[in-house]
């Protein structure tokens, strides 16, 4: 077994005691979320940032580790509008971070990696970006990886790791030590850029600098890619869609770990209930604690050009959930959060545990099943969930992307749910939120300041 895929169990099995209060906070009654209180426990009630930034709870401290605009040490800058990310441990004992950066189509280059006009972009070859566009106009958006010494708590260097790529939103870490990195939009060729977009990239985590070869996996179907786990027992891989009608999608590879080699798309349906509405917009027609049998459609025409697969599966019987969004494996199960699900439409967050024969022939027997874990009905409680990660001592911590007060939650074994973290600066939405191998910092970014932050202190009062 390599050390990456270890160290991706061991992240995993950290959910194994994190989950069992959760289920009984989502079991509550509608009124008895909205009369919860959030706790303070483990870690203790917010202090105001003198720096007016970031407020945390006592003892514990940020420190900005990478801005928009800096300077990288491959020459490139700090591309704006960092999202979702992932740590590795590497050989040296460093550790690697890889960050998304969320940059929406646009000429001039401001905020990517290139500078004003692109005047950086002769640094590469034409054929290191994805999409180079037409008149030097590259796609913006790609990853760049920061390696991390999280004894001195400082960045040992930063380069910019996959070009030419669009609104790189959100993704997942894989057993075999890439980052897979999702494309959040479908555009066209036009007069500014020559290829489609829409789809996943992945990107090696390694510690030397350089750009990686940027090849779609088409495989995996072109739409509003949101978030990827692995399930590291069978390497099948899940992915969320940023719609409100969108589809939970299931990619099984033809060659485990080598996805250039093609797979087969699967959109999730409900056993006996195709065609099902998860959001419970008009209705609430699943319960907080239900849990449901699943079966998989096979997609066709997954490289479609009219951004309309979820619009085709749900015809075919696939569930239907409101903005799929953060995604992590852990607990042998995948979570997800929907960032618009609920009567309150203040965000779901589900749980499917996979079949003991996940993708076999034999798995209608024994089918994985899908159950409603949170439904927010206060906003004090949880509002939008976005980006999700699994701490360590087995908390899910999240990210908010809502109108005010972003937050950074917390949910204990017992079900209560905290604050740990507040951006005071902005009403910039909260993302990528990540642990380091070694457990003692947490990586996240304020997404509009283009800041990424390495959060450190006691960790160890969530055991006490």
């Amino acid at each position: 077994m390599s050390i990456s895929r270890k160290h991706f169990l061991k992240q995993a099995g950290a959910m194994a005691l994190g989950f069992s209060g959760l289920q009984l906070f989502s079991r509550c009654t509608p009124a008895e979320q909205s009369s919860r209180t959030l706790s303070v426990d483990p870690f203790g009630p917010l202090e105001a940032d003198q720096q007016g930034l970031f407020d945390l709870p006592q003892d514990f401290s940020y420190k900005i580790i990478s801005t928009f605009g800096d300077t990288m040490d491959d020459g490139f800058m700090v591309p704006h509008r960092p999202d979702g990310m992932a740590t590795f441990p590497s050989p040296d004992g460093y550790t690697i971070l890889i960050r998304n950066h969320e940059v929406n189509p646009a000429k001039g280059g401001a905020e990517s990696a290139f500078g004003e006009d692109f005047a950086l972009t002769s640094k590469l070859d034409p054929s290191d970006f994805y999409d180079y566009g037409n008149n030097n106009n590259p796609g913006q958006g790609g990853t760049t990886t920061v390696i991390y010494d999280t004894e001195k708590q400082e960045v040992v260097r930063q380069y910019l790791s996959l070009a030419g790529t669009l609104r790189n939103c959100a993704g997942g870490p894989t057993p075999w030590n890439s980052w897979l990195s999702c494309e959040e939009i479908v555009t066209k060729p036009d007069d500014v850029y020559a290829k489609p977009h829409g789809y996943v990239f992945e990107v090696p985590a390694r510690t030397q600098m350089g750009v990686t070869k940027p090849t779609p996996i088409k495989a995996m179907g072109r739409f509003n890619h949101e978030a990827i786990a692995v399930d590291p027992k069978s390497d099948v891989i899940y992915l969320t869609e940023d719609e409100h009608d969108s589809l939970l999608y299931r990619f099984i590879p033809n060659t485990p770990g080598q996805l250039l080699k093609g797979g087969i798309l699967q959109a999730l349906a409900v056993k006996d209930k195709l065609g099902l509405d998860t959001r419970n917009w008009k209705k609430r027609t699943i319960k907080e604690g239900q849990s449901m049998d699943v079966e998989w459609i096979d997609l066709d025409d997954i490289d479609n050009p009219n951004d309309d697969l979820r619009l085709r599966g749900f015809e075919d019987g696939a569930a239907r959930f409101a903005r799929g969004e953060g995604m992590w494996y852990g607990n042998n199960a995948i979570y997800f959060a929907c960032t618009n699900g609920g009567p309150e439409k203040l965000g779901q967050i589900w749980r499917y545990v996979p079949s003991p024969v996940e993708a076999n022939t034999k798995e209608s027997e024994k089918p994985g099943h899908l159950e409603l874990f949170v439904e927010s009905m206060d906003s004090t409680i949880i509002e939008n969930a976005d980006n999700l990660t699994v701490a360590p001592w087995g908390d899910l911590i999240v990210c908010e992307d809502c109108n005010e007060n972003q937050d950074l939650k917390g949910i204990t074994p017992d079900g209560e749910v905290y604050n740990f973290g507040r951006n005071a600066k902005s009403n910039s939405e909260l993302a990528g939120a990540t642990f380091s191998p070694d457990g003692s910092t947490l990586f996240m970014n304020i997404q509009h300041s283009g800041l990424t932050l390495a959060i450190s202190g006691p960790w160890n009062k969530a055991y006490t």
